[in-house]
């Protein structure tokens, strides 16, 4: 017999055993989850009002859960694409009716016999009904919110029916606001006739406020089930939430308190551990502790000491390293509830320091100012269970790619889902977060509405708090400077003065105090600001002494020239932006060549500034720098150029008064639909030509070559490194056809963390004897390590200059050819080319830049990705620049852009 065999497999036999007990142990059935996202059914509620008008949707049909009506109605052809053509208006009965959502489904085996059980409503938008198996169970009313319900002696084994009603929360409301003898301000009234323009129902509603329409965006008031809904059910305990509190953090050592939420079934002693796994993969018992649990609601801190942690850092600041936590609550003999967390360490701060002129206004994280570059979100849809990750990471990437380092999520929509912040911590992007209050005022008089905004902000701090890319919590978005400056306020004021101050009150009390105590009890040491733009409820909001600003009287009333940027430094501009079309392949989704007139009806549908007359404002700055387009194609390429230009324009004046002013911020980065707007990416995520050169004035070393309209040329260094940066600074003076008539070269230091003024220019010092129509000053900056960066600088109005040599052509040409998986496209001109746009036409393609400045004689080089063939590429290629789109001297400049 071989003694030696029977041993080892003894010893397998025996390992396989332990490994057996141990599983069983770790998967001990004292718990279940059940998502209930099958076989729902949606209809329009039977004998309603708008059943007559609309018997289309009585039939009961499939719904997608998570959705909304609009998408549900859409995926059964009942209604027509909400974003092609105009389509709007005879789509606002969908808004005014009650709708029914219905699903069955079998309680998980042993569910039944859990203590606890509880259906779990993440979201429903809004005013919602709900019953299980008849039996009413909850009334919801804020679409921000998430619902708790006890269900134990309700549900059954098989063939639980849940019924969701949705009331139209126009419907709902209107009454009440109707019998307000005055009103307080909504934002946007509709043109429809839904409901009335002096009785708007949308900020009596806590649903996402940008579905009553914005200026950016349509009408399209739905309802649904937007986020998932589970039914949870344990014996013994659930752990509720885990606060990973940033006590300290700094290179030597971090400071963090696990926090952890139980609700106990029933009293008992719990042994819990606390895992931590480092950002390189090691996992190892941070915590653990031994502790007895009351039955319902417990709080158990647990300290962890992190040893030369990894710190986090903003996107061009360091890494942005992540460490998870997991939680574990046993009994001895089994773990009978799990949660797990991630964060990055890191130290942050807003800082409002008193100066000679003010306060400011900038982040400190890790112990470094930071100057905030970035850009305004919006609603990534109108309707927001179709936004998925991939989609969401391909817009978020171009932002890091544009050497943005923070996003205000505005507060006019909804708060972004888990993929949003998760990838902002990946990705290293601060998020300065508002809450759901996106203008007007708010009936924050009623006791009711505020508590309820109270458990709705509970309910978000806590959810986001874990994320080291969150900054900032913000109350609302202009509701402060609307009140004391626009008007209404004034006029409430002398209407109903007991009334008014009845309101100012109740907005100073949620604002002022309730949101601030829960950011105070829950965030963990992240800042809150009262309003943007404001200086947190002091007398007088909005200005460049202290605070964060927002600046429209670029592109909004009076409608001042954006040279006008150059005259305004703030301390931190969160706001601020100048319109423009999307690519022509983005019009062609939702308008024909027909339909694209500037005053056709489907163009003016997505154009909702102004309702629907923005392109006269928007082309009084197309024509204003280049003369009055021809061609609808011709006016939606100029206005990407005008509005990427002026962007940079104000973005490198901010950047150039620092550190008196420590952010800017434009409106805005994305679209909700495809249409005009102040977006830098549209809905499809194309980028517009701003996005390009956003990734250009946010490098984080640039040179800043600012013309006034009094004729100084400003030139600044910028340096957002830590450390210090030597290069070159080249300054040339050229002709449009090339001749070189000055040429000089400076050896630079850059300081860290610095802007520096070098030079100031009239334009006599720099044309000499030059024409201004046909000359320009080069300013490059070639700094160590760093992506060359340059500023031109044009002497009159784009529309004043000879842009084809004798009137005939720019002679730009382009080559493509392959390079392994991708392309190179090499970019030629003899004669300086300005705006020079490639495009695709049809064709998914990426390239590595666009909307750029082609020096005469200057070849430039650009990487091309896509799936397409170089054949495919070649046919399809297009490349424009200024000179065939500008008109000629002579062209009339009255004539309404059509299609081509």
């Amino acid at each position: 017999m071989n003694y030696s065999l029977n041993i080892r497999a003894f010893a397998r036999l025996l390992w396989a055993c332990v490994l057996t007990m141990l599983a069983g142990t770790a998967l001990a059935d004292t718990s279940t989850r059940l998502v209930i996202d099958k076989g729902w059914t949606f209809r329009m509620v039977p004998g309603h009002a708008q059943s007559a008008a609309h018997p289309e949707a009585a039939p009961s049909r499939a719904a997608s859960v998570p959705g909304t009506v609009h998408t549900d109605l859409l995926a059964h052809k009942v209604i027509p694409d909400p974003y092609v053509g105009a389509p709007e208006a005879k789509l606002q009965w969908i808004g005014l009716a009650d709708w029914e959502y219905r699903t069955t489904f079998d309680a998980p085996a042993g569910s039944l016999r859990h203590a606890r059980s509880e259906l779990v409503f993440e979201a429903l938008d809004t005013f919602a009904e709900v019953w299980l198996n008849g039996h009413k169970i909850l009334d919801a009313d804020n679409a921000f919110r998430t619902w708790r319900v006890p269900v134990e002696g309700k549900l059954r084994a098989q063939d639980n029916i849940l019924r969701i009603v949705f009331r139209s929360p126009i419907a709902k409301m209107l009454p009440q606001v109707l019998a307000m003898p005055h009103k307080i301000a909504g934002n946007y009234p509709s043109p429809y006739g839904d409901e009335p323009k002096d009785a708007m129902t949308g900020n009596f509603v806590r649903k996402p406020g940008y579905h009553y329409g914005w200026d950016w965006g349509p009408r399209y008031v739905t309802a649904g089930i937007t986020k998932p809904i589970t039914l949870q059910s344990w014996d013994a305990v659930r752990i509720d939430n885990l606060h990973l509190r940033q006590d300290r953090v700094d290179a030597a050592r971090a400071d963090v308190t696990a926090i952890a939420a139980f609700d106990a079934a029933r009293a008992g002693t719990y042994d819990l551990r606390l895992w931590q796994t480092t950002p390189d993969g090691k996992r190892s018992l941070a915590a653990q502790k031994r502790v007895d649990l009351r039955a319902g609601g417990n709080r158990i801190e647990l300290p962890v000491k992190v040893t030369h942690p990894q710190r986090w850092f903003p996107n061009g600041y360091g890494a942005q390293p992540l460490y998870r936590y997991e939680l574990e609550a046993g009994d001895g003999k089994a773990t009978l509830a799990t949660l797990s967390g991630r964060t990055g360490l890191r130290s942050v701060a807003l800082r409002t320091d008193q100066d000679k002129k003010g306060k400011g206004f900038y982040f400190v994280v890790n112990g470094i100012p930071v100057f905030a570059k970035g850009a305004n979100t919006i609603p990534f849809d109108m309707f927001q269970p179709r936004i998925d990750k991939t989609r969401l990471r391909k817009i978020m990437e171009s932002a890091r790619d544009a050497n943005m380092n923070m996003l205000r999520s505005w507060g006019g929509g909804y708060y972004e889902n888990d993929d949003f912040f998760e990838l902002a911590d990946e990705l290293g992007i601060l998020v300065w977060q508002d809450f759901m209050f996106g203008g007007g005022m708010q009936p924050a008089y009623d006791d009711n509405f505020r508590a309820s905004v109270v458990l709705e902000a509970r309910d978000q701090v806590r959810r986001l708090r874990n994320h080291p890319s969150v900054v900032l919590w913000c109350g609302n978005n202009e509701e402060e400077i609307a009140w004391k400056y626009w008007g209404h306020g004034k006029t409430l004021k002398a209407a109903d003065p007991v009334f008014a101050d009845k309101v100012w009150k109740g907005y100073v009390q949620l604002f002022g105090v309730d949101l601030r105590q829960v950011v105070k009890e829950e965030a963990g040491g992240i800042g809150y600001w009262s309003s943007s733009p404001g200086e947190d409820l002091q007398e007088v909001a909005n200005t460049q002494a202290s605070g964060d600003m927002h600046y429209w009287e670029v592109w909004g009333n009076p409608a001042h020239p954006v040279t006008k940027y150059l005259e305004i430094t703030p301390r931190f501009m969160s706001e601020f932006g100048v319109q423009a079309w999307p690519v022509q392949r983005t019009i062609d989704a939702f308008a024909t060549r027909a339909e694209q007139q500037i005053d056709g009806p489907v163009i003016e549908a997505h154009q909702k500034f102004l309702a629907g007359k923005g392109n006269e404002r928007l082309m009084k700055y197309v024509n204003d720098e280049f003369g009055t387009p021809t061609a609808f194609s011709d006016f939606a390429y100029l206005s990407q150029v005008m509005q990427a230009e002026g962007i940079e324009l104000a973005a490198l004046h901010h950047r150039r008064s620092r550190p008196y002013t420590m952010g800017t911020l434009y409106w805005q980065l994305n679209d909700v639909w495809p249409g005009a707007s102040w977006s830098s990416i549209d809905w499809f995520g194309r980028p517009k030509a701003l996005q390009y050169h956003a990734r250009r004035f946010f490098a984080p070393v640039a040179v800043a070559a600012l013309r006034d309209p009094k004729g100084t040329t400003a030139v600044s260094l910028l340096n957002d490194r830590t450390r210090r940066v030597r290069g070159e600074l080249r300054t040339r003076v050229m002709t449009l056809g090339g001749k070189v008539l000055r040429d000089e070269r400076k050896q630079v230091n850059l300081a860290p963390l610095s802007a520096a003024k070098i030079a100031d220019y009239r334009d006599a010092e720099l044309l000499g004897k030059a024409a201004a129509t046909d000359t320009v000053a080069v300013f490059e900056l070639q700094a160590e390590g760093e992506p060359a960066s340059r500023g031109v600088v044009y002497f009159a109005p784009a529309k004043q200059i000879a842009w084809k040599d004798n009137g005939s052509h720019s002679d730009l040409r382009a080559t493509l050819r392959q390079d392994g998986a991708a392309f190179l496209l090499e970019i030629t001109a003899s004669r300086l080319a300005r705006g020079v746009w490639i495009d695709f036409g049809t064709l998914d393609a990426e390239l590595s830049d666009n909307a750029i400045t082609v020096l005469p004689g200057e070849r430039v080089t650009l990487r091309v990705t896509s799936a397409a063939t170089e054949g495919a590429l070649r046919a399809a290629l297009q490349i424009r620049s200024l000179a065939d789109s500008v008109p000629a001297a002579t062209t009339p400049q009255n004539r309404s852009p059509s299609a081509p």
